[in-house]
């Protein structure tokens, strides 16, 4: 065999692999900046709500279709060399998207950069999961939420500085600029290992263990790590195979069903708490706040510094904390500050018929001065929230508690889910700013406590846990989160157990490599 690539730090590797988060978050700031500028409103002949919506939500649209193309890929070819493939099709749609001529090109352009951002997505956080260890798997799985808040950040400003060219190049610049990480993620794509355990499920337990061996052991194949974690991994594929069912039909088998609809509903509480929405539409979210101008562009590049600042804790406390008290104390603080907002806009607000001067999707503005600083107050403590609890543990969460034999399928399909709220809120949210203004911060208000109870009863914890301890608890545990029992990891008894096993000469490399226990 050849050499194996060259990169073997697990967090360098984990951050290259996130590149396509600040793919998804430069996206979502280069649409929040640009559409209130005039250059804009005037090449495209300013987009009436229903219209920017379907504009907006093109790149929602491409992502469910890449979301699911991605499991054929990345069972047949890998987790590694879909991310290649990914990076190929964003860099066309980029390039489209550079050089747009009309709202029918702008469309086009943004589904391919959306297919693209739809395979990122769903396979970059299985590399991740599939290569860390359990103590390390949240921190790395969190990586990509804050790569995806540095890339609305970076291509927000990048995106406000060109405003002031006074030319078409105010989105033509940026839209161009957006090519670079992946002209990076593409160049480092090769250095990088494939996933142990794609590899030991195709039968390449050699390439597997050399793997493991690189990352966590200094190339050592006879260290208690690699040795317990080949064996875990080996017993649970030797399980798996026993299945004898690799269909999609086998995401709704009775033992997989309750994991893959906790996947698919992390995905969608996450987006359903309303937090794209204000990502992608925050200008008109201020500008119903009585802010205009360049201070509403100012006031949301605050709310974007926040996103990146506030999920710092997550990459800090997360492999400490668990995940349940988590996903349900940050849900139910979302939604009490939803509803806050919904009251100060109603209390003092009125309603503008026909919508405010060039932006007739804001049909609702509140004029009082302190009402308006508590509605940006409650927007930048509602982010405050979600970076840390929701944002990480939205992509850490479905990856860890999916098998390996349907890992690229569930969760292809849990970020299909991911990208079709995307898809609704991007393309509904204008118009319902229009036709129900504040009560839209209602809906998402009862959504968050909703998501709330949904966690207490079904989602089970993880933390601490390896990949396959976390089958165990889904297949032996009782079906209800809340009465589960919390068992010390079995991984650190194995690892025990590969110490004295070397100590007395029972394990050598080539039973290490074997395909059969």
């Amino acid at each position: 065999m050849g050499k194996l690539p060259g990169f073997s730090n697990v967090y360098l590797i984990s951050g290259l692999t996130t590149v396509g988060g600040l793919i998804q978050g430069f996206d979502v700031s280069s649409m929040s900046a640009i559409i209130g500028t005039d250059q804009y409103k005037t090449y495209f002949n300013k987009p009436d709500s229903v219209l920017q919506g379907g504009i907006t939500a093109s790149m929602a649209g491409g992502s469910l279709l890449g979301s699911l193309f991605s499991s054929w890929t990345s069972d047949r070819l890998g987790r590694r060399d879909s991310l290649f493939i990914a990076c190929i099709v964003w860099l066309v749609g980029s390039t489209l998207m550079c050089a747009v001529q009309d709202v029918a090109m702008l469309i086009v352009s943004r589904i391919l950069n959306g297919f693209a951002v739809g395979m990122l997505t769903s396979q970059g956080p299985i590399l991740i999961a599939e290569i860390s260890l359990p103590h390390q798997r949240g921190r790395l799985l969190s990586l990509q939420q804050w790569m995806i808040t540095w890339g609305i950040l970076i291509m927000y400003f990048i995106s406000y500085g060109a405003s002031f060219m006074g030319n078409n190049g105010s989105f033509r610049l940026p839209w161009g600029i957006q090519m670079i990480p992946a002209i990076i993620l593409m160049s480092c794509l090769p250095m990088m290992p494939r996933s142990p355990r794609w590899l030991a499920s195709k039968d390449r337990w050699e390439e597997a263990t050399e793997v493991l061996a690189r990352l966590h052991a200094k190339g050592n194949m006879l260290d208690p790590i690699v040795i317990a974690q080949t064996q875990e991994i080996r017993d649970k594929i030797e399980q798996e195979r026993q299945y004898q069912s690799l269909s999609w039909l086998e995401l709704f088998n009775s033992r997989n069903i309750v994991r893959v609809h906790c996947a698919i509903f992390t995905h969608v509480w996450a987006q359903m708490t309303g937090t794209n929405a204000m990502m992608y539409y925050i200008v008109y979210i201020f500008q119903m706040a009585g802010l205009t101008g360049n201070q509403t562009l100012v006031s949301a590049s605050i709310q974007y510094i926040i996103n990146v600042v506030m999920t710092l804790p997550a990459l800090i406390f997360i492999d400490r904390l668990p995940r349940r008290k988590l996903f349900i104390f940050g849900a139910l603080g979302m939604g009490v500050f939803q509803f806050i907002q919904a009251g100060l806009m109603a209390t003092y607000g009125h309603s503008v018929p026909g919508g405010l001067e060039g932006s007739p999707t804001v049909t609702w503005k509140v004029t009082n001065s302190k009402a308006s600083k508590a509605i940006i107050a409650c927007s930048y403590l509602f982010i405050a929230t979600y970076a840390p609890t929701w944002g990480p543990l939205g992509w850490a969460y479905p990856p860890e508690i999916i098998p390996l034999y349907i890992r690229s399928k569930a969760v292809s399909l849990a970020t299909f889910f991911n990208w079709g709220c995307n898809f609704a809120l991007t393309f509904f949210t204008p118009p319902g700013f229009q036709n129900i203004q504040w009560r839209i911060y209602c809906v998402f208000g009862t959504l968050c406590f909703v998501a709330a109870i949904h966690v207490f009863f079904l989602f089970q914890e993880t933390v601490g846990k390896s990949l396959e301890e976390i089958d165990e608890i889904f297949e032996k545990q009782s079906v209800w989160a809340f009465k589960a029992r919390q068992e010390p990891s079995q991984l650190i008894a194995d690892i025990e157990q590969a110490k004295e096993d070397i100590g007395i000469g029972k394990v050598g490399v080539s039973h290490v490599q074997t395909s059969k226990p």
